[in-house]
């Protein structure tokens, strides 16, 4: 998976068809808005962040990251690249590693939609989870790194950096399980599943006593992390665009999912002989990060996998619909599509560990 993600998402290339804008509209907002911008600007748009498009925006002195909705009409809520901005400024504001946000713009008709420019961040992403550009004696430490970083995020205050109304809190898995069953059965034309169906059924009836609330990034896997050039340590935190008020655990059981995730569908550790990488184990990672939070253990961590499997799951099963509506963005939807099914097993075999 290492390989193909990152051909397919790394780097930038011409801005593509349908994406361009008025680069001098642009750089005469950053004159305005970007303290210490100075021209000529040069664009070109990064391979990855199919859904919000982004962009590099290229200057003698430095160069800044564009974020912006999609042009054309988007659906109510979504590619909400101001929640975005306001998530990054609100974490930058307590040391946590963010890119900072340099101005947010919604004035539709500078480039066409709202978007938001912030610093580019230099250092390495890793699109494979065994992280094999690592040396074996360093990668205990780079998994630390990636657990403190999610510690850290689950333990700020979300009310006392202003993120109070940054999504509902209480009751995260009946909303979200009911939101992505409801996604599930009304997508006919992407079909039924039979391992999909069960957890619809099962999911409801599971869900663990006990309420937490955190702010939860919602994708928080190796490859939306950037890393210092030389050191195990984790210097910016990507693609906020799934980030809401939820609960730490389905957030950390997502992230942890890399032990079970076969690395051909998202960067995974399925099949990884981990003592010979000299990765640390599940039970190892999930203690770690207890000891961070201030947990003795985590009961029910079953259902927080299954729950996350059947989440990205779903997630699947729309791109499958968009996919043969002919509507999807991504280039990489049939993947995605042929992706689904495995998903819903692995989601079906831990439920069945639940029982």
């Amino acid at each position: 998976m290492g390989g193909t993600a990152q051909e397919a998402n790394a780097g930038t290339t011409p801005v593509r068809e349908g994406y361009r804008f008025d680069e001098a509209a642009l750089a005469k907002w950053m004159e305005a808005n970007v303290e210490g911008f100075s021209g000529p600007l040069e664009v070109e748009q990064f391979k990855g962040g199919q859904s919000n498009p982004t962009y590099k925006l290229i200057t003698p002195g430095r160069a800044y990251v564009l974020r912006r909705k999609p042009p054309g009409p988007v659906l109510k809520g979504a590619h909400a690249v101001e929640r975005e901005a306001k998530v990054l400024l609100a974490l930058g504001s307590v040391g946590f590693p963010v890119a900072h946000v340099h101005g947010l713009c919604t004035d539709e008709s500078v480039i066409g939609s709202w978007f938001y420019v912030m610093e580019m961040v230099e250092g390495r992403i890793f699109w494979d989870a065994t992280f094999p550009d690592v040396s074996r004696e360093e990668r205990p430490a780079y998994f630390d790194a990636m657990n403190a970083t999610i510690a850290q995020l689950h333990s700020i205050d979300h009310e006392a950096v202003g993120l109070g109304d940054y999504g509902k809190p209480g009751n995260y898995f009946v909303r979200q399980v009911g939101r992505w069953s409801k996604q599930y059965l009304e997508d006919e034309l992407a079909g039924r599943d039979p391992n999909m169906d069960a957890l619809v059924d099962w999911l409801p009836t599971a869900i663990p006593e006990g309420d937490e609330t955190s702010i939860v990034h919602g994708d928080f896997r190796c490859d939306n992390m950037i890393f210092h050039p030389t050191e195990p340590r984790v210097i910016a935190v990507l693609d906020w665009e799934l980030s809401t008020l939820g609960h730490p655990l389905a957030d950390f059981a997502y992230h942890a999912m890399m032990y079970h995730m076969p690395p051909n569908i998202v960067a995974g550790l399925e099949g990884a002989d981990l003592a010979k990488l000299n990765i640390p184990g599940e039970a190892e990672y999930v203690a770690a990060y207890c000891r961070r939070t201030g947990r003795d253990s985590i009961a029910s961590w079953d259902f927080y996998v299954a729950f996350n499997y059947f989440r990205l799951a779903a997630i699947f099963h729309g791109i499958k619909g968009r996919y043969l509506r002919g509507t999807a963005a991504s280039a990489h939807a049939k993947d995605r599509a042929e992706a689904f099914p495995v998903l819903a097993r692995l989601a079906r075999e831990a439920m069945e560990r639940c029982r």
